[in-house]
């Protein structure tokens, strides 16, 4: 059997970046929210 060593490094898969800017993630996060909603009303879905 072998060890895998606890520190090895991860290889990246071009996934979310865990040290971005959290803050601009939320913030367009609300726009799309707000987008989707005034998309929703003028269309007349809701």
């Amino acid at each position: 059997m072998t060890a895998h060593p606890a520190t090895a490094t991860r290889v990246r898969t071009g996934g979310p970046q865990e040290d971005g800017p959290k803050i601009l993630e939320h913030v367009m996060g609300w726009v799309l929210v707000a987008v989707v909603a005034m998309l929703v009303t003028q269309l007349g879905l809701l």
